[in-house]
């Protein structure tokens, strides 16, 4: 039985997304709230497998919460409700550990089917998502790097690996990277290694923060 909280500030929508989901014979609604604060209190009470998160809400807001349940319970997936895709909200969103966006447009049967390939452990972005983060990647050029730092450091990157550094910066995981650039996660963790390999360290911390050196001092 799949355990689900649903996240929304706006009872018709929570009620509706009860009701579409309910009448799943493995699905279970085990818990509603109408704030980010309720949310993250309800994952501790009920432990779902699935949180459907609305991102503008009071007290705090979806992704606060979920960067808290991703904190305390790293193994629930966090689906985020949305009417619209803003940069900031996809870019933070993604960075504090998303499994996925979910448009609360969709028809029924799109949420169900969203919900199973969520629990298969897809990284879920509908076209209107994934539009807006490859055009702010693709918007992304070598000015944002110092570039006097890296020849004085010796260091080449290639366009994809730039691409790649920046995102690793706002804090994606490799998954993540791999579905934003449509590229494979094997070959995400190929470049990671050549990234790692030509700053001199293997440990992901340390590399985020010598990326971000490599910056322009107005892009950090």
């Amino acid at each position: 039985m799949v355990r689900i909280v649903i996240a929304d500030d706006q009872r018709l929508m929570r009620e509706g997304l009860q009701t579409i989901l309910q009448l799943e014979d493995d699905m279970e609604i085990v818990g509603t709230a109408e704030n980010g604060k309720e949310a993250y209190e309800a994952v501790g009470v009920h432990r779902p497998h699935i949180v459907l998160m609305d991102i503008k809400m009071p007290l705090m807001d979806g992704i606060e919460s979920m960067k808290l349940i991703k904190r305390d319970y790293p193994k629930t997936i966090v689906l985020i409700l949305t009417t619209f895709a803003e940069d900031k909200y996809i870019v933070n969103a993604m960075a504090g550990g998303a499994n996925g966006f979910l448009l609360k447009d969709i028809a029924a049967e799109r949420v169900v089917q969203t919900v199973r390939e969520a629990m298969e452990g897809e990284l879920l972005l509908p076209p209107a998502v994934a539009a807006k983060l490859a055009s702010r990647i693709n918007a992304s050029d070598s000015y944002d790097f110092d570039e006097a730092k890296l020849r004085r450091m010796g260091l080449f990157f290639t366009d994809r690996e730039r691409k790649i550094i920046l995102l690793l910066i706002e804090g994606y995981s490799n998954k993540q990277i791999a579905v934003t650039l449509f590229m494979s996660e094997g070959t995400v963790r190929n470049y990671v290694s050549v990234i790692y390999s030509k700053i001199g360290t293997n440990d992901r911390r340390a590399a985020v923060g010598i990326m971000k050196e490599l910056l322009q001092s107005d892009c950090r």
